[in-house]
């Protein structure tokens, strides 16, 4: 394919990460390198940013800042969760998304999220090559839910999982200070797919973890709960539950929902806001047994903890943005970049390409093979798949004690 040259933009959207930061090096420093790349755009929360015109020239930062990127969390330039219509039924911000194209002569355009994300990027290919206008549109994985299809693994669920699991043995230790029992309900994230839930099957798999761990892919028994964490407390008089928020009952109610409204608002995409499943349960079991309980939520800490983040997360997220810009340039567009793992005793990670209209909206769940029979613990297997996205140490530098996170400028784009 022949060499296209044009500026290049990228946006983060959805949820931060502790590593998504590192995605966006990997695309800016990359881009900077390209030839065909005559400009490199940041957009400020993501698709809106580009629809309102406000972006920033990255090659106005520092080179040590756009570094500093690796080990800083959340969304550097600004996230966004803004769902974009159907073309069919209304073209106007696709009408302004090529209007601003053309204006700063975008050829290229790299979006970092997740299923909803892909969803994004996918309409926006679409349209563009239906209007014409050559763009070459990359989809950049980023989700610490783990739920991508088609990718072994996400950027953002290794640290996320090692955060989980290095906080649920502080917590296993805590717990058993005084000579009273208790009953510890921890709340984990996870909408419709466990797998941050099942990582506190590490701090088990360690010696430290959980006694009981449900996961949304089966329904939730209440009575059941309650006797297995009734069985477990009369036996060793101390408890410890991890519980994904997305956990419902058979009749497919959030669990959370028992306990407060909060899971009846929704955010642009139609998700229910979750959160208080802790409190619900902690509430439910104290009623019901008369023991002392506690209740946990470890909310926006396991999805920002870059403190304690696994360095395989941030080398191949590094690597999910630095390949999404060569593929690009090398001709390749209308694709997600995704992972599969080697066969073979030691851990590899290759990158492969997915179809945005096979990954986008598709979600990919915790195979029921991997949980246990009676359906409150994980298998050897998911062990296995688990442990090699931990690895490695990587932290902020620091200055006086603290973290040095990245201080980008953001100096405005113009034409």
């Amino acid at each position: 394919m022949s060499e296209l040259k044009g500026a290049a933009i990228f946006g983060q959207s959805g949820g931060p990460t502790s590593v998504i930061n590192a995605s966006a090096a990997g695309v800016f420093q990359e881009a900077l390198k390209q030839g065909a790349i005559t400009a490199v755009y940041g957009a400020a929360h993501g698709i809106k940013g580009i629809l309102d015109e406000k972006f920033y020239d990255m090659s106005k930062e520092d080179t040590y800042e756009l570094e500093l990127l690796k080990t800083t969390p959340s969304s550097a330039l600004g996230s966004v969760r803004y769902k974009l219509k159907n073309a069919e039924e209304d073209d106007t911000d696709y009408k302004r998304l090529l209007e601003v194209f053309k204006k700063y002569d975008i050829r290229y355009f790299f979006y970092n999220g997740g299923n909803d994300s892909m969803d994004t990027c996918n309409k926006i290919s679409k349209f563009m090559q239906k209007s014409g206008y050559e763009c070459r549109v990359m989809g950049v994985p980023k989700t610490i839910d783990n739920d991508l299809w088609g990718t072994d693994h996400c950027p953002g669920y290794g640290s996320a999982a090692k955060y989980i699991a290095t906080s649920i043995m502080e917590v296993y230790h805590d717990a058993r200070v005084y000579d009273k029992g208790m009953i510890t309900v921890l709340e984990v994230m996870g909408r419709n797919a466990g797998w941050l839930t099942a990582s506190a099957a590490l701090a088990a798999h360690a010696g430290f973890g959980p006694d009981l761990i449900y996961l949304p892919e089966l329904p939730f028994d209440m009575d059941k709960f309650i006797a297995e964490t009734m069985e477990v407390y009369e036996k060793n008089n101390n408890v410890i539950i991890a519980v994904s928020e997305g956990i419902r009952d058979k009749d497919g109610k959030y669990i959370s929902e028992y306990g407060s409204d909060l899971a009846k608002s929704k955010d642009a995409f139609g998700h229910a806001q979750l959160g208080g499943l802790a409190s619900t349960l902690a509430n439910i079991l104290k009623e019901k047994t008369g023991a002392k309980v506690r209740g946990i939520e470890f909310s926006l800490l396991q999805r920002c903890a870059a403190h304690v983040g696994s360095l395989t997360d941030v080398n191949e997220a590094y690597m999910a943005g630095q390949m999404a810009v060569r593929y690009a340039v090398e001709g390749k567009t209308d694709y997600m970049v995704a992972f599969e793992r080697a066969a073979g005793p030691e851990y590899k990670c290759n990158v492969k390409l997915i179809n945005l209209t096979d990954v986008a909206n598709t979600e990919k769940k915790v195979p029921r093979e991997w949980i246990n029979e009676a359906g409150n613990g994980m298998k050897q297997e998911f062990i296995d798949y688990a442990l090699p996205l931990i690895q490695g140490v990587s932290t902020p530098p620091l200055e006086n004690g603290l973290p040095r996170f990245a201080k980008l400028k953001k100096v405005l784009a113009t034409k």
